[in-house]
């Protein structure tokens, strides 16, 4: 049996694993879900001094106070470019990483800079902003996600959808605007992907393959929030891979 951490994406939390937590759990795998700061449950500590690397140290902080070892890291849209600087400096904790349709980040760039929603210079001064202590707490992704869905819904049913939607929250604009410590050049244990075709993410598929990952694709069935709409899916392709 396998020990699993997962991270989880933008304007999500622990919550998001429920189903596939839940499963995994009852075939005897020990599952850690934690939230990352300013998310879900912990969205009232959102604030402009929660850095990318505040939510490495939070998974960092979770591998020790667990005393997790010969972890399997599962990283989801966001949490992916949070797992290359988990593995960094997880001290050899990290058994192998697999990547659920996540962002591959470069060091010293920002998120906003890997998925190309932002130029170099406006990150570096919006973080700047946002260290002084001005300019916008959060992103407002989880209004975004409520209103693109309102116009093109999820490729899942109408009942995950508002489950999905109703628990969604705000999540740290400076975790997006602040430079990344660790590329995913960083990462020395093995990496399998998971690509989700014809989505948000098609830019991140090919920065794995060049990383010379292992990449494996899903869709056009599914979108980027198969991790929801499709949990039989998710495990289907865990399994074999624990």
């Amino acid at each position: 049996m396998a020990t699993i951490l997962f991270l989880h994406g933008g304007g999500m939390g622990g919550w998001v694993w429920k189903e596939v937590a839940e499963t995994l759990r009852r075939e005897g795998h020990e599952v850690l879900t934690p939230t990352f700061t300013g998310f879900g449950e912990r969205s009232h500590l959102i604030g402009r001094d929660v850095t990318h690397d505040v939510h490495v140290q939070d998974i960092l902080n979770v591998l020790k106070f667990e005393d997790a070892q010969d972890v399997v890291l599962v990283a989801f849209s966001y949490g992916g470019s949070v797992a290359p600087g988990v593995v960094a400096q997880a001290r050899g904790r990290i058994r192998k990483v697999i990547y659920l349709d996540g962002i591959v980040p470069d060091a010293g760039k920002s998120v906003m800079e890997a998925m190309g929603y932002m130029a170099g210079e406006e990150a570096v001064g919006l973080n700047a902003l946002l260290a002084s202590g001005e300019g916008p707490v959060g992103t407002g992704v989880d209004q975004m996600q409520r209103q693109s869905a309102a116009e093109k819904p999820y490729k899942m049913t109408p009942e995950r959808q508002e489950w999905l939607l109703a628990r969604m929250s705000d999540m740290p604009m400076r975790g997006m605007v602040s430079p990344v410590t660790h590329g995913g050049d960083a990462i020395d244990a093995p990496v399998q992907y998971l690509a989700v075709v014809g989505d948000v993410m098609e830019p991140q598929h090919a920065k794995a393959r060049a990383l010379g990952w292992s990449v494996d694709e899903i869709g056009p069935d599914v979108d980027h929030a198969f991790i929801v709409g499709a949990p039989e899916r998710v495990l289907d392709y865990l399994r074999p891979r624990l």
